[in-house]
């Protein structure tokens, strides 16, 4: 059964499915009542919202399933999947609206009704960067790459349609039919840069490119809560499954403690992190014993198995947590 991170956000795509196809209607409407191609265009750039919505939506719902023996990782991949998916259909648009608007350029077409037009076509801007803005807040709270992804495209669809307003507007002031298609060219690079970013963000997580915003995280999580039993944490990975964690790493500990002691002492640590990450991690943490080498950040109480005084710990950081090497003072 999901949870209610998962629930909340399969009801937030849900909404979001929702408010595309409503919005979409009403821009085919527009369309029909002022023969705008402009509006058009607008309009065709929303099918992608609808069929994003929907692959989004089934991802989502995908993602949410319980690990088995086929996927012992879960199913967040798919996740990262959609995204791309996604990605694409939003530069794919983006294309399509050159086209239109160079199309539009070269043999302009009469426009009636523009003031009803600008009004449906101003509600749906309205509506999109509000939905979408809500979808983006609500994707990194749930740490959901596809409600972020789905939440950019509603907010880069706002911009472009805002841009095209701008041109029908500027038509009924001058009189200048091109100004439409040049401010649908203008838009219409910047949803094709949107979906780039979506893509370029969903590749990294399928090739589980390593995430500095998450390693930072635990970083600065494990150096504000060390133990003197935490002796050193290094060779960590992290995989990122669509807002669930995989986290291996190794710990080292003072050799001399039973394999029972070292388990509380393990404990210790992942305990905290699942916390921190409010139980959407899991762990695969091998223990080291510790070197006569490191004696000098180990500041262990009562250590009979001591060769040198301790000086200081160190500090975790990027370049010694993700080494292979067991951390010592000396290089």
């Amino acid at each position: 059964m999901e949870n209610k991170s998962e629930m909340n956000t399969i009801r937030m795509q849900q909404i979001l499915v929702s408010v595309s196809v409503v919005l979409f209607i009403i821009k085919i409407i527009a369309w029909l009542i002022t023969s705008s191609v402009a509006i058009l265009t607008d309009a065709m750039e929303s099918t992608v919202n609808v069929m994003a919505g929907f692959i989004g939506l089934y991802s989502i719902i995908l993602s949410s399933k319980p690990k088995d023996k086929d996927h012992p990782y879960g199913h967040g991949k798919v996740e990262f999947l959609s995204s791309a998916i996604e990605g694409v259909l939003i530069s794919v648009a983006g294309l399509i609206i050159i086209y239109e608007a160079i199309n539009n350029l070269m043999h302009p077409h009469d426009i009636k009704k523009l003031d009803y037009g600008i009004i449906l076509i101003a509600i749906t801007a309205v509506v999109n960067y509000i939905v979408g803005q809500i979808c983006i807040n609500k994707g990194k709270k749930e740490n959901s790459p596809i409600l972020i992804a789905s939440g950019s495209h509603l907010k880069s669809d706002t911009y472009s349609t805002l841009g095209l307003l701008l041109g029908i507007i500027l038509i009924l002031i001058t009189g200048f039919k091109w100004i439409d298609s040049v401010a649908a060219l203008l838009f219409a690079f910047i949803i094709i840069f949107t979906g780039y970013k979506i893509i370029r963000k969903s590749v990294a997580g399928i090739m589980d490119e390593s995430d500095n915003e998450i390693i930072t995280d635990i970083i600065k999580v494990l150096n504000e809560h060390r133990t003197s039993e935490w002796i050193d944490v290094h060779n960590m990975r992290v995989i990122n499954y669509a807002g669930f964690y995989h986290i291996d790493c190794h710990l080292t500990v003072p050799f001399y403690i039973n394999v029972n002691e070292a388990h509380a002492v393990l404990d210790r640590l992942t305990d905290l992190l699942t916390k921190h990450f409010k139980e959407r991690v899991e762990f695969f943490v091998h223990i080291d014993g510790c070197m006569p080498h490191q004696c000098n950040i180990c500041n262990a109480p009562n250590c009979k198995e001591r060769k040198a005084e301790f000086i200081q710990y160190v500090l975790w950081t990027h370049e010694n947590i993700l080494s292979n090497n067991k951390h010592s003072l000396t290089k």
